[in-house]
C-alpha cells in the first residue's frame, strides 16, 4: 500500500513540473501569436496610447524604441522569460500600469465569476441529479434528461443576450453589464452556471444511481444500519469521488468560457484583459494574463487531485 503522503507529494510534484512546461509553452504561443498578426505592432500600441486621432509615425517610433520593439523576435522573448525568472511581469505598453497589478484585479474578478458560478450551476445541478436518481426513470428523471440536454444545446453568448434581453432591458431587474453593483455578477454567472448544470446533473444521477446498486450499499443494509446512514456514508461518498473528478473537469472548461462571457458583460476578468490586450497588441498583458489562465487550470487540477486522493482511497491499495 503506498503512502497517503508520498502520493500527495507525488501529485504536487507532477503538478509543479506541469506548471514549468505550461509556463514556457503558453508564454512563448502568446508572444508569436502576436507577433504573427497583421499590422505594426508599435503603430497599434501608440494607438491605444494616444487614440488614433493623434497617432502618426513618429510615435509609433518612439514606441518602439521605448518598448525595445526594435531588437529581434528572440531577444525579446529572452528577456520576457528572464524577468519573468524574476516575477517580473513588466509593464503595460499601453497603460503604463504594472502587469502583476492588472493581473491581481482580473485574477480576483475571474475567480468571482468563476465561483459564483460553481456554486450555482453545483446546487442546481447536483440537487437534480440526486432528486432524479431517487426514482430512475420516472417523470422527473426524465425531465431532467431534457434540462442536460437543453442545458448544452445553447452557447454561451446566446445564452447571456437572452439574459440579458429578459432580465435587464424587459424586467430591468439586473445590470446588463459592469461590475459597480454586487447584483452585476449573477447574470455572467448565470450563463456559465446554466451550461454546467446539466453535465453536473447527468454525473451526479448516474454516479448515485451506480452506487446505490453496488453490494456494499445491499451489505450495509443487512448489517442494520439506517436509510439515511447508508445513504451518507455509502452512496454519498461513493458517489462524490465521481461528481469531484468531473466538476474539476468543468471547472477547466469553464476557465476557457469565462473569455466570452467575461467580455459579453464586460466584466473585469482575466478573459477581458486578454481581448483587450490582443486588440492593443500589449504583449507583456497577453502573455500575463494567458499565462494566468493557464497556471490557474493546473492549480484547479491539483485541487481535483488532492480531492480526489482523500475522498478515494482505491488508488493506494492499487499501487501496492
Amino acid at each position: 500500500m503506498t503512502n497517503p503522503g508520498s502520493m500527495i507529494l507525488t501529485a504536487l510534484l507532477r503538478r509543479a513540473l506541469q506548471a514549468v512546461g505550461v509556463t514556457l509553452a503558453v508564454t512563448t504561443a502568446c508572444f508569436a501569436m502576436v507577433q504573427a498578426l497583421p499590422g505594426d505592432i508599435a503603430y497599434r500600441i501608440a494607438a491605444g496610447r494616444y487614440g488614433y486621432d493623434r497617432v502618426d509615425t513618429a510615435a509609433a517610433d518612439l514606441v518602439r524604441e521605448a518598448a525595445g520593439l526594435d531588437r529581434s523576435a528572440a531577444a525579446q522573448l529572452w528577456q520576457w522569460l528572464i524577468d519573468l525568472a524574476h516575477l517580473d511581469l513588466g509593464r503595460s505598453l499601453v497603460t503604463g500600469e504594472e502587469v502583476t497589478h492588472e493581473v491581481a484585479h482580473a485574477l480576483t474578478g475571474s475567480v468571482q465569476l468563476a465561483v459564483a458560478a460553481l456554486a450555482l450551476a453545483l446546487v442546481l445541478g447536483v440537487g437534480l441529479g440526486l432528486a432524479a436518481a431517487r426514482r430512475p426513470g420516472g417523470a422527473l428523471d426524465r425531465l431532467t434528461h431534457l434540462w442536460v440536454a437543453a442545458s448544452r444545446t445553447v452557447p454561451p453568448f446566446l445564452l447571456g443576450l437572452i439574459l440579458i434581453l429578459v432580465f435587464s432591458v424587459q424586467l430591468g431587474w439586473l445590470p446588463a453589464a459592469g461590475h459597480d453593483q454586487r447584483s452585476s455578477v449573477l447574470l455572467p454567472a448565470l450563463t456559465l452556471a446554466v451550461g454546467l448544470s446539466g453535465p453536473f446533473a447527468r454525473v451526479t444521477r448516474d454516479a448515485v444511481v451506480r452506487a446505490r446498486a453496488a453490494a456494499y450499499v445491499d451489505f450495509a443494509r443487512t448489517r442494520g444500519l439506517s436509510e439515511r446512514s447508508v445513504v451518507v456514508r455509502h452512496v454519498l461518498r461513493n458517489a462524490s469521488s465521481t461528481v469531484v473528478a468531473y466538476v474539476g473537469v468543468q471547472a477547466l472548461i469553464l476557465v476557457e468560457g469565462v473569455i466570452v462571457v467575461e467580455s459579453l458583460f464586460a466584466w473585469p476578468g482575466l478573459g477581458h484583459l486578454l481581448v483587450h490586450g490582443i486588440f492593443w497588441r500589449d504583449i507583456p498583458s497577453v502573455q500575463a494574463a494567458a499565462l494566468a489562465l493557464a497556471l490557474l487550470v493546473v492549480v484547479i487540477s491539483t485541487l481535483v487531485d488532492l480531492a480526489t486522493l482523500a475522498l478515494d482511497p482505491r488508488p493506494r491499495r492499487t499501487t501496492a
